[in-house]
């Protein structure tokens, strides 16, 4: 799993979602709500959707005002609390890159018509199955510390059974099984004393495909257009994400 620079594919998303803070705190509203009914509940602890839903929102600095807001208008029915399906779309974008669309939508034939429109604008097209070239994982970012402080967090990482890990020069990131995320985190935190600025379960290609510069800016066009739709809320891509977020 090393070199897939899962970080710059975080970083960049987080900046893109620095310009847009409303937008972004809608997707995560709409997520956690979501998580609320159908995960089981408001409990986090007792609720794996949910805790996912706030640790993606935590990632992108949403304050914890807005995720209780959010759960407390899911747990009541409140206005503002409608009811969302979980749909995926599948295609290639520039370069035969394929792409994998996860949106939340209270109306399925708008979406699809949206998110076809960005696959054609941008000269990609919603053909063939593409899921199946992406693994979920668990990913937990680290701040770099002292040689000392990433031989233990490392070492943590290990006996907590993380899948992978890798060390940049603005992060250490940690790879997990999706059901071991928060097990790997906590057991970190206890051993190495450190707690992860990014806790969040995301989707990686198995392969990543190298691009062009000019192909790169292609895709980073294409997944900023389909990140723009209000009802999207992940888009993975089989591009090398460090060439992707040098032109983010």
């Amino acid at each position: 799993m090393a070199g897939h620079n899962k970080w710059s594919q975080i970083k960049r998303k987080k900046a893109a979602n620095d310009k847009q803070r409303g937008k972004i705190i809608s997707k995560h509203v709409r997520a956690i709500q979501t998580a609320v009914r159908e995960g089981g509940g408001p409990d986090p602890e007792h609720n794996v959707q949910l805790k996912n839903a706030i640790g993606a929102a935590k990632a992108d600095d949403v304050s914890g005002d807005n995720i209780e807001r959010a759960i407390e208008r899911a747990s009541g029915g409140a206005e503002g609390a409608a009811a969302f399906d979980a749909v995926a779309y599948e295609g290639y974008g520039p370069a035969g890159v394929a792409f994998l669309v996860e949106a939340l939508t209270d109306n399925r034939n708008r979406t699809v018509a949206e998110v076809r429109h960005v696959f054609t604008k941008h000269g990609g097209n919603m053909s063939g199955s593409t899921a199946w070239q992406f693994d979920a994982v668990g990913v937990l970012v680290y701040p770099v510390g002292d040689d000392a402080a990433q031989e233990a967090l490392q070492e943590a990482a290990i006996e907590a059974g993380a899948r992978d890990l890798e060390v940049e020069d603005e992060a250490v990131t940690v790879f997990t099984e999706p059901t071991d995320l928060y097990a790997v985190a906590a057991t970190i935190e206890a051993e190495a004393g450190v707690r992860a600025d990014v806790a969040q379960l995301t989707k990686i290609p198995q392969a990543a495909a190298p691009v062009s510069d000019a192909d790169a800016a292609k895709v980073a066009r294409m997944v900023d257009a389909l990140e723009e739709l209000d009802d999207v809320q992940n888009v993975y891509t089989t591009a090398d994400p460090a060439a992707v977020a040098e032109v983010g």
